[in-house]
């Protein structure tokens, strides 16, 4: 082998060393984007029961305006009547809950119990529990597919998806990852289960049918993708990087990345409008990143910081307005924030 005369050495040494900076930088970004002032309007604050521990995923049934909050420091879902603007009621019994989840074409709500490693149903009309599902390690996000009637749990350190029946509340299989598991979603378009394998910076494309994992899709840039959201019609996936705070659009057809965003620091939920073709991104930092969908490419129209702790949003598709439980409210005690398009 030939050698390198040594300010050849030193010249490829120091591009190495820029090279890694770079992509050390691209991976592990702490420091929070460029602001831009969000296209929003605060439009109401709802006081909401119990301590400032933290809340987790909410979900909203628009025809009925229920949305259903996950207290999950206090082991409790919060129900509240948006359109009235007052709490309905507050189910106990829910240890650690994380992920919620409402169907309403079965008045049903799905909860994950990650405290004893369950799904719990709840009735939508009384906030009874109806059963209780056992799942694998650390049950997170929820997704429902409609067509085999199943609710699919994400058992984030059991690196699985637990399948059970909507309505008995049966176990119908497990899906195993081959890494720890992010959020999950169904595509109606392409009739399959989409879930972030996070551990391993992989979106895992799932059968619903056969339960058996069909393709993996790198997701090249991303460190730890969590967050998930799709824009089924436009054949996108959204994609939030927890590790490096970025969001990646994903051709559902082409299974390419097509797009890029910087986020708030640690974004977590994810939801998207489809009438209005805007996506919300809420991050651990407090951090909202409000981004339009044009003709399948993002575009940032607001990124700045909004509360603190306010890192899940739920949007409704009718009336454009998008909902933020927070730990602390104007008062300092726990409130949900209403915005609503400017």
């Amino acid at each position: 082998m030939t050698s390198l005369p040594r300010p050849r050495i030193l010249a490829a040494v120091l591009l190495l060393a820029a090279a890694g900076a770079v992509t050390a930088v691209l991976l592990t970004r702490t420091s929070e984007p460029p602001r831009r002032a969000l296209p929003l309007q605060r439009v109401g604050e709802l006081a909401l029961p119990g301590d400032n521990s933290r809340f987790d995923y909410a979900s909203l049934d628009s025809g009925r305006g229920l949305l259903f909050i996950a207290h999950l420091g206090a082991s409790e879902v919060i129900e509240a009547d948006v359109h009235t603007g007052h709490v309905v009621r507050t189910i106990t019994g829910l240890p650690d809950v994380h992920g919620v989840l409402v169907v309403p074409s079965l008045h049903r709500v799905y909860a994950t119990a990650t405290g004893t490693d369950e799904m719990v149903t709840l009735d939508e009309n009384t906030g009874a529990v109806l059963r209780r599902t056992p799942t694998g390690a650390y049950p997170d996000g929820l997704a429902y597919d409609p067509v085999r009637h199943t609710v699919w749990t994400t058992n984030e350190s059991g690196g699985s998806e637990t399948v059970i029946d909507a309505a008995t509340g049966a176990v119908r299989g497990t899906v195993d990852l081959g890494g720890e598991a992010g959020n999950v979603a169904y595509d109606p378009v392409g009739s399959q289960i989409l879930v972030d394998v996070q551990s391993r910076n992989q979106l895992a494309v799932i059968d619903p049918l056969t339960l058996a994992v069909t393709r993996r899709i790198p997701l090249p840039g991303c460190d730890h993708d969590h967050g998930l959201a799709l824009a089924p019609a436009d054949r996108l996936a959204f994609i939030a990087c927890d590790g490096n705070a970025r969001l990646l659009t994903l051709d559902l057809t082409t299974r390419r990345i097509t797009g890029t965003e910087a986020l708030g620091s640690d974004p977590d939920v994810l939801a998207y409008d489809p009438t209005a073709h805007c996506l919300y991104v809420a991050a651990e930092s407090g951090w909202l990143t409000v981004l339009d969908n044009r003709d399948r490419h993002l575009t940032v129209t607001g990124r700045a910081h909004l509360a603190d702790g306010a890192h899940v949003v739920a949007v409704d598709s009718t009336t454009h307005h998008s909902y933020y439980p927070v730990p602390k409210g104007s008062d300092s005690k726990p409130a949900l924030l209403t915005y609503r398009p400017r």
